[in-house]
């Protein structure tokens, strides 16, 4: 203890260097007892003999209680003591009797007040302070730093925000530690990492639990080997598609750092041995906590590595086509401060970072906080979730459902079953991401049914942007892919040695986990007299001329025959029953040889194509609806020929 109060008071003392030579200088030019018992106060202070300090600035000012030297005495005192009631009393004292007696008392006042969380008080004082003309650098800027937190912390508590945080309960939480990963786009399985402080497993350990019908969760398991080891895994997440693992290992064998990052492939029903991510993304420095990009292929982590701004900063990394790794770039300025940023969550919509901050104004020792990503990729200025969602602990974990609604976050919340629990609460409107819904499946062969690893792309009609890139399962065939809502998507699946498939989302309203997307996909082998429709081929009204939506299909199917040399096709157009049969035979005919253009002007031979326009002839559905005019209105095309 005594070796606490000294360094206390070297710290302390440093703040106000120039409060003794002061009081000295005063108490020099008067006589009278309460100077004599300041003189023995400060002999008392110099000794560390903090007690018997008191006792005699008590009877200095019990004599003369304007006694302004006395009372800075008394603050300082019971600062150094961690009486922080007494020595914001102590200050107040002083500078009602005279402000401007002795100013830096006003800063530590308000310093004083700040760490005591009486915000109106101490913005008042900094305030004040500022405007003080010989005020130092380092205390202007620590001012200006605190009197913006301070505004923050009183308007977030005087506008709290909706939060009725629920235990996730004994099935999940235990008396240890239980850090919140990953969950699964339709909400079915919580991912969670668990460290015990008592019993034979004290290692940190990645644990599943599944939701039952009830919403309740089933008994929470292990995630298993070979992922789980006997050393210590931590900082979980699984790509949107269910078919990458990242996660986070310190000390291995085959380690660049302190900590790596590793990855596991989906293998069936398992995951497959973990790899180390490699000399580009991990270094000789600290790398953790992953989170991974709906679109496929960014990689969003933590590192303390050198060229950041603060002590732990957000980086980002993007999977090449070959699987190898771009050099991680910082996610900049906007996001990273030079204190420390952690536990990124991307949203599979895409577009909506959260992350813990401890250098944004925030509420506590760290806070969660949002940030969008613009077009451009840039990042918006993050928000803070607010409170009582963040308090003055520290919040880090955090990560939010598929719909949007509810944040699932890990807290040491009283009332709890361990050290650290897991909740769930309700997310604050203006802090949910953009709706995302989901389409899953199997993928196989139209032909034998043997089930097929197919790679999955979704683009954006507006801007032929990839939004996401995935995979379906090799093994298993299943496939699940996240779709955000408010946009137009083509979807296509393709897989070497077989045409490819499309479909259409037009998501312009909201979308949820409520109403997913089920569907079988079956791929056609490339052989003669196999057909598809192509769905992402659009034109203009009762026109030829392609709308550029059109292009990302367009594409796909250029990329097909330049892969399939021998590939020779016939595009034919078919209309609805709208104009007479001459028109829309003319207009189909018309449409297929403006797809045949676009062919040949990319570079595919004319010798390998040929178009046809088959009008309403052949419709696929009943023409008298709107939706089966529509059906009906398509452009497909047929294998012709294999060299």
């Amino acid at each position: 203890m005594e070796i606490f109060l000294k360094a206390t008071r070297i710290t302390f003392l440093l703040m106000i260097s120039v409060v003794i030579p002061v009081f000295t200088l005063a108490q020099d030019q008067r006589e009278g007892k309460e100077v004599k018992y300041h003189k023995k106060a400060l002999a008392y202070y110099n000794a560390s003999a903090y007690e018997e300090a008191l006792s005699e600035v008590g009877k200095a000012l019990k004599i003369n209680n304007t006694y302004i030297e006395a009372w800075l005495l008394s603050g300082d005192i019971h600062a150094i003591l961690g009486n922080t009631r007494e020595a914001i009393s102590s200050y107040q004292k002083a500078i009602a009797i005279d402000h401007n007696f002795f100013p830096p008392a006003v800063y530590i006042l308000a310093n004083l007040q700040f760490g005591n969380r009486q915000y109106r008080d101490c913005i008042e004082n900094y305030e004040w302070y500022l405007r003080y003309p010989e005020a130092r650098n380092a205390e202007k800027n620590r001012s200006m730093k605190n009197l913006g937190i301070a505004r923050f912390r009183l308007a977030a508590m005087e506008n709290p925000v909706p939060f009725n945080p629920v235990n996730a309960g004994p099935a999940i939480n235990t008396e240890g530690y239980e850090f919140v990963n990953s969950i699964t786009p339709d909400g079915s399985a919580l991912y969670f990492t668990r460290r015990m402080t008592t019993g034979r497993a004290l290692d940190e350990d990645f644990f599943v639990a599944k939701r039952q019908s009830d919403d309740s969760w089933f008994t929470a398991g292990p995630l298993g080997p070979p992922v789980n080891t006997e050393g210590d895994e931590g900082a979980l997440c699984i790509s949107p598609d269910g078919q990458l693992l990242f996660f986070s290992a310190c000390n291995r064998p085959d380690g660049y750092g302190s900590c790596d990052l590793y990855f596991s492939k989906k293998e069936g029903s398992g995951w497959g041995i973990p790899r180390n991510l490699g000399p580009v993304v991990n270094s000789q420095y600290w790398e953790s906590q992953p989170a991974f990009s709906p679109d496929g292929k960014t990689l969003i982590f933590v590192s303390n590595r050198p060229g950041g701004s603060g002590s732990s900063d957000l980086w980002i990394s993007r999977m090449k086509a070959d699987e190898t790794w771009t050099v991680p770039q910082n996610a900049g300025p906007v996001i990273n401060t030079p204190e420390s940023e952690r536990a990124p969550f991307i949203h599979p919509d895409g577009q909506t970072l959260y992350f813990s901050s401890k250098g944004h104004p925030g509420m506590g020792e760290g806070d969660i906080f949002f940030s969008r990503a613009g077009d451009a990729g840039q990042w918006s200025q993050p928000v803070n979730l607010g409170y009582p969602l963040n308090t003055e602990e520290d919040e880090v974990t955090f990560l939010v459902d598929n719909e949007g609604k509810y944040a699932y976050f890990s807290s040491a919340a009283k009332g709890g079953y361990g050290l650290q629990d897991i909740y769930r609460a309700e997310l604050p409107e203006g802090a949910r991401p953009l709706p995302v819904t989901y389409m899953k499946g199997i993928v196989s062969d139209s032909i034998t049914g043997r089930l097929l690893g197919a790679s999955f792309t979704l683009t954006d009609l507006r801007d032929g942007r990839e939004v996401v890139q995935s995979q379906s399962d090799p093994v298993t065939g299943d496939f699940l892919v996240c779709i955000p809502s408010g946009r137009n998507y083509a979807l296509t699946v393709e897989k070497k040695g077989y045409l490819f498939y499309s479909v259409h989302f037009e998501l312009k309203s909201e979308a949820g986990i409520q109403a997913p997307y089920l569907r079988n996909v079956l791929l056609k082998p490339i052989r003669e007299g196999e057909a598809i429709v192509l769905r992402n081929i659009f034109f203009e009204t009762d026109s030829a001329r392609l709308l550029p939506e059109s292009e990302t299909e367009l594409n796909v199917l250029f990329d097909l025959l330049k892969r399939n040399q021998g590939l020779k096709i016939e595009i034919t157009g078919h209309t609805d029953n709208s104009g007479t049969p001459a028109w829309n035979r003319q207009l189909s005919e018309s449409r297929a040889r403006s797809v045949y253009d676009y062919l040949v002007n990319r570079g595919i031979d004319g010798n390998r194509l040929r178009f046809s326009g088959a009008g309403a002839e052949r419709p696929v559905a009943d023409n008298s609806t709107p939706e089966g005019r529509a059906m009906n209105r398509r452009t497909e095309f047929r294998v012709t020929g294999l060299n």
